[in-house]
């Protein structure tokens, strides 16, 4: 009963996650306010300021809160083994710029479409799974895999539906740019996902160290892509120019879901995987369609949502499929 319970939680945190990351996320670049919006650039690095220091906190937790044990950590696994932590900077590298990408993504997609395309990461991360750790992938992946990109092909098939001046005003710019971004979050998301995974294997060092190691190279090469694009704004406005509740509740769900997620992510198998997804995908279109109001579902829309689902589910079906390590 309690191990049920449990899968049933993680159920519910895995789509909680998913669905309130990515809308509120599509709120807050499309909301119409006063003054200028808040700076991507900007947010990334307040996210990662926050799980270092979340991890910080969990790393203290597991020495029964002490600063000493806490300091000697912390200095013999970062400081007094420098090729190791530097091993941590390519990941962290992409995953900054995956950051930068999905807030990219969905200033210029709906909620729905960009849910459903970012599944092609289950590609990527199949495939460097196969080339990067040697895993072998049975016919159902394979499949699944073919099925999911005939799925992501439909979602994007243009739409001849009208677009009234109100939607356009709302949905952002350019489709091309948002799927672009996706498309290249989703080979970052793989690659450093199963490179991740390759380094986490390599040692028995803590999951949240290796996130603090994560974190701290994140910071550095977030506040240098801030200054390198935003310097200017920030100089003449500040680095929180724009923030408001929607963006603090979006720099804390991007800061702390993963960590989340990583958490109880081991009481899910991927049948619960595959129902989270596809009730994120759901929910994701409903609350575009009636809250945002920035989404037309179609036809053509609804039957590659279906093959993504399915091929969600297909994937996970002979067991053992790939997924991206707990990376906060």
């Amino acid at each position: 009963m309690a191990s049920s319970r449990l899968k049933y939680l993680s159920l519910g945190v895995l789509v909680f996650q998913t669905t309130s990351l990515v809308l509120t996320m599509r709120y807050s670049r499309t909301l119409q306010a006063e003054g200028p919006r808040y700076l991507a650039s900007s947010a990334v690095v307040v996210a990662e300021v926050m799980k270092i220091f979340t991890c910080v906190l969990l790393v203290l937790k597991e020495h029964s809160y002490s600063m000493r044990a806490l300091n000697s950590i912390l200095r013999q696994e970062i400081l007094h083994k420098p090729i190791e932590t530097l091993k941590l900077a390519i990941p962290s590298g992409i995953y900054t710029l995956q950051n930068n990408l999905l807030y990219v993504a969905l200033s210029n997609l709906d909620a729905a479409t960009y849910q459903v395309t970012y599944q092609l990461k289950i590609l990527t991360t199949a495939l460097f799974s196969v080339s990067m750790l040697g895993r072998r992938l049975g016919i159902y992946q394979w499949l699944s895999l073919l099925i999911l990109m005939t799925g992501v092909a439909l979602v994007q098939w243009p739409s001849e539906s009208a677009v009234t001046p109100e939607k356009e005003a709302r949905s952002a710019g350019s489709q091309f740019v948002g799927v672009a971004a996706v498309l290249v979050a989703c080979c970052s998301s793989g690659f450093a996902g199963v490179y991740f995974e390759k380094i986490l294997k390599e040692s028995k060092q803590s999951v949240w160290v290796r996130n603090i190691q994560l974190g701290l190279f994140g910071f550095v090469f977030g506040l240098l892509g801030m200054l390198a694009y935003d310097g200017e704004r920030v100089r003449d406005s500040g680095m929180f120019q724009g923030y408001n509740t929607v963006t603090w509740t979006v720099v804390a769900l991007q800061a702390l879901g993963g960590l989340v997620i990583a958490a109880v992510i081991k009481y899910a198998d991927n049948i619960l995987k595959g129902f989270a997804t596809s009730l994120s995908i759901i929910l994701s279109t409903l609350i575009s369609y009636f809250w945002l109001q920035d989404f037309d579902p179609t036809g053509v829309f609804f039957i590659g949502a279906i093959l993504v689902i399915a091929a969600t589910f297909l994937y996970g079906y002979e067991g053992k499929p790939s997924s991206n390590p707990s990376r906060a």
